[in-house]
């Protein structure tokens, strides 16, 4: 199954303020987990929907509503989880 890729806008923004390799790196990821999910993808502990992906350092959370891939957050593996 293909997901169609959404951002919110606070996500947008994050991803925005990084590096351009360290974005780069964060949409292959992304391009790849939007194909069946694949890539080193977990569920979330307590959540139904909401999902990681590890990008490198960074760690792109996501929530899935049908066949959207919605990401909401997107920072430093040491920050993302406050």
């Amino acid at each position: 199954m293909r997901y169609q890729i959404e951002f919110l806008p606070s996500a947008l923004e994050q991803v925005r303020a990084l590096p351009r390799n360290d974005r780069r790196l964060i949409g292959e990821k992304i391009d790849r987990a939007q194909n069946d999910l694949a890539g080193d993808i977990k569920k979330l502990k307590g959540f139904k929907k909401k999902y990681r992906l590890r990008a490198g350092n960074y760690r792109v959370l996501f929530e899935l509503e049908g066949a959207c891939l919605v990401v909401y957050d997107v920072g430093d593996r040491k920050d993302i989880y406050e």
